[in-house]
């Protein structure tokens, strides 16, 4: 297969993962002492719109055959549906198709030519939309044989108004169970009132997590 071929493979295949997480059960790790539970992210926004196509654009993309590694890189930008993520590079580590799987095992979706993307890790000014919910970190890596999807270093996300910081956010892509954890014991939070009483919306109540 020629570079230009596996580049357009790589391209389109990548909506295998985003669209198919939400398929496989996730593992359990274990919590920090500070972690925020249920929190809505925008990061969720890939299993909402999982059926939906997906578009990506970059400066420029390398891929490594020899170690099943495609690079993207420069202002990078992953659309599908109302969801957006945007970072400096996006690396995709992909493997043989019976590579490391066991019987019955699904540990990531296959492409069109036998191969499985495994792992996606996007590097630099990691940005997640999804309608008014933002999600920021300094890197983010999707787990396609735990179902998990990770943000890490100075993690922001927000809701209108409302802010939670921490240093990851961890989303279990099966249960749609979101958690922000904290190294240093501390999970930082700051929720406005509406504007009325009793109002939900943009600044309503619907990013208030349960504290553990």
């Amino acid at each position: 297969m020629t570079w230009a071929s596996r580049a357009a493979l790589i391209a389109a295949t990548l909506a295998l993962p985003l669209a198919g997480l939400s398929d496989r059960a996730a593992a359990q790790s274990q919590r920090p002492a500070a972690t925020t539970a249920n929190v809505p992210n925008a990061v969720q926004g890939f299993s909402k719109n999982r059926n939906q196509a997906i578009n990506i654009e970059a400066s420029s993309l390398e891929v490594h055959d020899k170690n099943k590694v495609a690079t993207f890189r420069g202002k990078v930008h992953v659309k599908q549906g109302d969801t957006e993520l945007r970072c400096n590079t996006l690396v995709v580590y992909y493997e043989e198709d019976n590579a490391g799987a066991t019987s019955g095992s699904r540990s990531a979706l296959p492409t069109s030519d036998g191969q499985r993307i495994r792992l996606l890790e996007a590097k630099g000014n990691v940005v997640v939309t999804q309608k008014d919910q933002i999600a920021t970190g300094n890197a983010g890596v999707f787990d396609m044989r735990k179902n998990v999807i990770t943000l890490r270093g100075n993690v922001v996300v927000s809701q209108g108004r409302n802010v939670l910081r921490g240093d990851r956010l961890v989303v279990d892509m099966a249960t749609a169970v979101s958690r922000i954890e904290s190294d240093k014991g501390r999970v930082q939070g700051l929720f406005q009132p509406s504007a009325r009483e009793g109002e939900t919306g943009r600044d309503g109540p619907s990013l208030m997590p349960k504290l553990r």
